[in-house]
């Protein structure tokens, strides 16, 4: 994926399209403040930590606490910036919302590494069928129900309590939206991922870059990932087996092999175009420079193409 990082930022530079970088400047000033969503979390904390490092005088400040948060924090003007991992709604739009897409990650299904029927699960995988009846229709209650087995041990389903892009973005892979999710409600993806991990019957979702370890980019120890059957024929078939590490299933979502939803697009949100010098170069330096630290944190760019759109956006006119 760092290979891959530097062939889009090629990419760019052949094909003329100017990303402005930049360059260490000790007398831009200024404070900086985002919200919201913990899909987006961790790639803002490096992004504010590397800019800090070009530009000293800017204080930047970043809290999580779900996309809803962080788009309702941004258009009642509480943060310069929202971090939203959904799609932006009409009625957002209409009151001043100004996305910026920054990059891609997915949502994946998880369940304890303590699962009895983990093996089977890894050799068969989940169909989509499965998981509306586990999270919308209340029609799996058991495992066996979720494997089309007379198997009749009790399955434990979970969700997140915050409105947040992962269980939006999953109850539309499924169909539905965020508040048709069934199961225990808990808040947060760290939250969930330790719900989900304590208890071997359990099964919930949550974003990458919860359900993987940063450092060994191997699953969380004590949590795993249930794979999805995408072709429906009983079996995890080699090219949709790539959950092993965090690696491989976003050379799997960059090369489009994982569905689209749960994965999706992760967006910067602020009331209106941004005019403030120190937020304007901000923005700039991720949709730019700041790129070569998506794929090391655990994230996908976005096409070459798609990052100068959204560079031109910001343009002051």
């Amino acid at each position: 994926m760092k290979k891959a990082m530097g062939c889009i930022l090629a990419a760019v530079i052949a094909a003329g399209i100017v990303l402005p970088a930049s360059t260490e400047d000790k007398d831009l000033a200024g404070e900086i403040t985002l919200s919201g969503a913990w899909a987006l979390y961790p790639m803002a904390l490096r992004w504010s930590e590397e800019f800090r490092k070009l530009h000293p005088r800017v204080r930047i400040d970043v809290q999580a606490g779900g996309a809803g948060k962080g788009i309702a924090d941004a258009l009642a003007g509480i943060v310069d910036l929202g971090m939203v991992s959904r799609g932006i709604h009409p009625a957002e739009t209409e009151k001043g919302a100004f996305p910026l897409a920054v990059c891609k990650d997915a949502v994946v299904p998880t369940l304890s590494a303590k699962n009895p029927f983990l093996t089977q699960l890894q050799r068969t995988g989940v169909r989509k069928e499965a998981l509306i009846a586990a999270w919308i229709t209340e029609q799996a209650k058991t495992w066996g129900g979720l494997l089309g087995a007379g198997e009749r041990t009790p399955l434990q389903v979970y969700t997140r309590s915050d409105a947040c892009g992962a269980a939006e973005t999953w109850a539309e892979y499924l169909g539905k939206k965020q508040e048709d999710l069934r199961g225990i409600g808990v808040y947060g993806d760290p939250g969930l991922a330790e719900a989900v991990r304590r208890d071997s019957l359990g099964l919930g979702f949550n974003n990458i870059n919860y359900a993987y370890d940063a450092k060994t980019e191997k699953p969380l120890q004590g949590l795993a990932i249930l794979p999805l059957d995408l072709n429906g024929n009983g079996t995890v078939d080699p090219e949709e087996n790539f959950y092993g590490t965090r690696d491989a299933i976003t050379a799997a979502i960059a090369r489009g092999a994982y569905p689209s939803p749960p994965a999706r697009d992760l967006y910067l949100v602020a009331k209106g175009q941004p005019h403030q010098p120190a937020l304007v170069e901000f923005l700039r330096w991720i949709l730019g420079a700041g790129q070569k630290f998506v794929a090391e944190t655990g994230y996908i760019a976005l096409s070459p193409e798609r990052l100068a759109a959204e560079a031109k956006k910001i343009e002051v006119h």
